[in-house]
């Protein structure tokens, strides 16, 4: 049995963190997700998905999503329920998000004017670390003092037959 999720959209609102009584924290937000075809009136429609985080991957969308902002997610959804404060049976579908990629930069959004040194770098992936079993792959640690190897400004990069591995 498969339940595995990717969704790419915007976001509707800033990420809400909270932390439970242990101690945990967890963010929900929602992601605007366009729909493949148009409407009747000729627009795009789109699908409003809840996404809740876990942990430190749950911080980490609160300190760096904020609204409009693209962002992939990759998880699995969950359906729960609970009683109302009238008796009345409450379904509750959700993403519950292990891997978070941000696809702008906040530069991007924000007109270049993003505080340097302590700014994210671009398109990082944050996983959350839980018992997936395909490790950290949180990019967070990354150096904004690394210059990138590929960055060539449009230049040729000379590579002889002797460098391919093929």
């Amino acid at each position: 049995m498969l339940n595995r999720i990717i969704l790419i959209g915007r976001l509707t609102r800033d990420p809400e963190l909270r932390y439970t009584p242990a101690g945990v924290a967890v963010t929900q937000f929602t992601l605007a997700v366009d729909r493949n075809f148009t409407g009747q009136n000729g627009e795009r429609e789109a699908d409003f998905i809840p996404v809740v985080t876990w942990r430190q991957l749950a911080e980490t969308c609160a300190n760096y999503l904020r609204k409009g902002r693209l962002a992939a997610v990759e998880g699995r959804i969950q359906v729960r329920n609970y009683e109302n404060n009238e008796g009345k049976r409450v379904y509750v579908t959700e993403v519950i998000a292990d891997n978070v990629r941000f696809l702008e930069s906040s530069q991007n959004r924000e007109g270049g004017n993003a505080p340097s040194g302590g700014s994210v770098p671009e398109e990082p992936s944050y996983g959350g670390g839980g018992n997936s079993g395909r490790g950290n792959n949180n990019n967070f640690s990354r150096s904004n003092n690394n210059q990138d190897p590929f960055s060539g400004d449009g230049k040729p990069i000379d590579i002889s037959d002797d460098d391919l591995p093929f």
